[in-house]
């Protein structure tokens, strides 16, 4: 569990950075420069992913809570939704029209959808970290960014376009899950 919880410390302090320590990263910048300033932060943030990886996959699976009946597919629609927000944040789109971030709101569903379906300590402190870490994100963001301009929604052809791309990222997402989670959502 110990690199569980480094891995997202380590995530969640280089992704708060930009909000929290600007005067400092900016002065990393200076000394490094901008391309190897950013190949750093890539590293730290492949170096996370690997943390969380191994750490996941270590971590004993205790169980904290039973899970009611409608969890399952409750968080299967909550995964839904998700990924329309995480697809929301590479085009033009009426979501943005709601929702400032979309990619950060997706991790905040994402984790609900996975603590409304594993009740084990490993999953509380993955799906919780990152799920506070996003809302912490979005909170600061918006407290740096001020008031919120509304995009132009787009037509509907590019609406369901985008739409569509979004659930055929899910449907392969489905398939490859048991093999970079190590679990099965559906039996196929």
């Amino acid at each position: 569990m110990t690199w569980l919880v480094f891995g997202i410390a380590l995530w969640s302090i280089v992704h708060l950075l930009p909000v929290l320590a600007r005067t400092f990263r900016q002065s990393l910048i200076d000394r490094l420069g901008r391309g190897p300033f950013r190949g750093v932060v890539s590293l730290l943030i492949i170096a996370a992913l690997a943390l969380i990886v191994i750490g996941w996959r270590s971590a004993p699976q205790e169980y904290v809570y039973v899970l009611p009946a409608w969890s399952r597919p409750a968080g299967f629609a909550l995964m839904i939704l998700a990924f329309a927000l995480f697809g929301a944040t590479h085009y033009k789109t009426a979501i943005k029209r709601v929702v400032r971030h979309p990619m950060l709101m997706s991790v905040v569903v994402w984790s609900i959808a996975h603590l409304l379906t594993n009740g084990t300590t490993r999953a509380i402190v993955l799906f919780g970290g990152l799920g506070i870490w996003a809302l912490l994100e979005i909170v600061l963001i918006n407290a740096r960014e001020g008031a919120y301009n509304k995009p132009e929604a787009p037509g509907l052809a590019r609406e369901l376009r985008g739409l569509t791309i979004s659930a055929v990222i899910f449907a392969i997402a489905l398939f490859l899950h048991p093999y970079f989670a190590g679990v099965a959502v559906v039996s196929w």
